[in-house]
């Protein structure tokens, strides 16, 4: 590829990392005008990179990650063929959310496909990491300040709801939850893919604390306050839940330097959460997990405590749904259509989603759209799972915990909550699945260029002594070199 080409996909890396920190920003980009935006400029990008690919005079060689991406691809279209089929067949009692849900699929599939292509070195693939992190470090230092300052704004007027709670710019609590979730994960991936092999003792502990990676750590205290002071049950559960379930596995796995790397996790569950978040309202989060009803209290007959949680009503009565059309589904965003056909006393509120995003596929994509997305996250989760049993590579295992812990902790949260009904949650997460492949599938180093001194070619017998001659001559030449220099001067 020549300079001009690669000054372009330099262009296209910039272009990806910006949409990525503006995703969170306008209401999380549920809007209709920020999807827009969305898939405009994304649609731009892919432009961009089906130029870069056709003007290469041979193949791209290195990008390891097609292979193993390309079914993940294919599960992912054939998840939107099947919403096409809703939308221009008259399947769905809402055509215009499914097309909306359309369009934003085939997004979704081209972020994947970009990130694949133009993320596959460990530079990039870095800098990707890293750009998450920072974006995930300014919600939550947003959120925390908004909060603690009692100003309560988002980015585009003052806050109506969830007053007390950090939201960051999204609306709801618990997508600023979901979105750190997946920026904290690929902080720990990154701060475990950047370690090094020595033994741990005082100097390398004194080093993590205020050496280059306290900058990172700090991000992540950072990230832990907020999603603390969300106050969200399923979002401090989820990545709970992944962390411990991924440190488990990656502990158990990496014999050789297990004290560091049970020092490494301690310290984010000791210092961060027991220690830091203690004074940024664990209490009150600890309070609202304790006093979570499903169901009314009775004693002796009588109602003591009535039950302040609507979501399983809500899941229960989504159940008729899903029994009237399993297959076939109701039409990809038309669960807020779809579930006052099915009234119910004891759901005194709207809901235009099901808060469980597994009920809210089956009810609007069935089970023939819904099998080849469970197919695309259990793909990510099994790349990501085997970049982290991998001993060979210490940044491939950290890359691959993040990935994995993301997952995790976003698949457990999306039990309770619809982070994945949100554009920049569910873009995040498609990217992060891409992180995924990328983890155990990336190039230690781009291209660069050939060496202007080249090797004499040499075959046959004499290929060993000709090379001989010519690294002794090269040697020479390297050592006559100052001599000349001092003989002239």
């Amino acid at each position: 590829m020549d300079e001009h080409h690669s000054r372009f996909e330099r262009l296209l890396v910039g272009l990806v990392l910006c949409v990525l920190v503006w995703l969170p920003l306008p209401l999380g980009s549920n809007r209709d005008w920020a999807i827009g935006i969305f898939i405009a400029v994304l649609g731009a990008i892919g432009l961009g990179c089906a130029i870069v690919r056709s003007r290469q005079r041979a193949p791209r060689a290195g990008n390891s990650a097609w292979r193993p991406g390309l079914p993940m691809v294919v599960a992912l279209l054939a998840t939107q063929c099947w919403v096409a089929i809703q939308w221009l067949g008259g399947l769905t009692l809402d055509p215009g959310a499914t097309f909306r849900s359309l369009s934003l699929g085939l997004a979704y599939c081209l972020l994947f496909v970009v990130v694949i292509e133009l993320f596959h070195t460990r530079s990039r693939l870095t800098l990707l990491l890293a750009t998450l992190v920072v974006s995930g470090t300014l919600q939550a230092f947003y959120g925390a300040l908004m909060t603690l300052s009692g100003v309560e704004w988002l980015l585009v007027g003052p806050k109506a709801s969830y007053l007390g709670d950090a939201t960051g710019t999204f609306i709801n609590r618990n997508h600023l939850a979901g979105y750190l979730e997946l920026t904290l994960a690929c902080g720990i991936g990154l701060l475990l893919a950047l370690r090094d092999g020595r033994p741990i003792n005082w100097r390398s502990s004194l080093e993590l604390v205020l050496g280059p990676k306290a900058r990172l750590r700090m991000a992540l205290v950072i990230m832990v306050i907020a999603l603390v002071m969300t106050h969200s049950r399923g979002g401090n559960i989820g990545i709970f839940v992944g962390l411990v379930l991924v440190a488990g596995i990656f502990v158990v796995r990496n014999r050789e330097h297990r004290a560091r790397n049970v020092a490494i996790l301690l310290s984010i569950v000791v210092i961060d959460v027991l220690i830091v978040s203690q004074y940024f309202g664990l209490e009150r989060l600890k309070n609202r997990l304790v006093d979570t009803r499903l169901t009314d209290v009775v004693v002796d007959g009588a109602v003591v405590a009535t039950a302040n949680e609507l979501r399983d009503d809500v899941v229960l009565q989504s159940l008729p749904l899903v029994r009237e059309r399993p297959l076939t589904g109701h039409g990809a965003g038309s669960f807020e259509a779809v579930f006052p056909r099915f009234p119910d006393h004891r759901i005194p509120l709207h809901f235009d989603h099901a808060h469980n995003d597994y009920v809210q596929f089956v009810v609007e994509f069935g089970v023939f759209g819904s099998l080849p997305l469970a197919a695309f996250v259990a793909l990510a989760l099994f790349h990501a799972f085997k970049a982290l049993w991998r001993l060979d590579s210490t940044y491939g295992t950290g890359v691959g915990f993040g990935a994995a812990m993301g997952i995790v902790a976003l698949g457990v949260h999306a039990a309770t909550d619809f982070n994945f009904q949100i554009p920049a949650n569910a873009a995040t997460f498609v990217v992060l699945c891409a992180i995924a492949v990328l983890a155990g599938h990336h190039t230690k180093r781009s291209r660069s260029r050939p060496s202007r001194v080249e090797e004499p070619p040499a075959s046959g017998n004499a290929h060993r002594g000709l090379q001989t001659v010519w690294q002794s001559e090269m040697a020479l030449a390297k050592s006559a070199a100052p001599r000349a220099k001092a003989l002239l001067t």
